[in-house]
């Protein structure tokens, strides 16, 4: 499904690399920090709201905004989505709170 300002989801995963919380939101290209997973989910969330707050103010329309919700993610972390939803062992040196998807918020 192609997200759009109407409706979407966002896929995500929240991880640990050294003594650092991330969270990833991939299709947006979004990443946020945190001092726990929590923390770092809720930035994410607050990052995505804010995101499409602003491509709907900027009256950006058309393709671009299609292209704009729905970024190619990056490779790194497309490939640890692809290992999560196989199951498989996940790589080192990731820590790996949660993933999945989160419906866009409406803006």
């Amino acid at each position: 499904m192609k997200n759009t300002l109407q409706k979407g989801v966002v896929r995500n995963i929240v991880f640990k690399e050294d003594d650092t919380w991330y969270a990833v939101g991939l299709e947006f290209n979004l990443v946020t920090e945190g001092d726990t997973p929590e923390i770092a989910s809720f930035n994410l969330q607050e990052a995505i709201a804010g995101y499409l707050e602003s491509l709907k103010s900027s009256k950006v329309g058309g393709l671009r905004t299609e292209a704009i919700l729905n970024q190619i993610p990056d490779p790194e972390y497309e490939a640890l989505w692809n290992v999560l939803e196989s199951q498989k062992p996940i790589p080192s040196p990731y820590q790996v709170h949660s993933y999945g998807r989160l419906l866009l918020p409406k803006v």
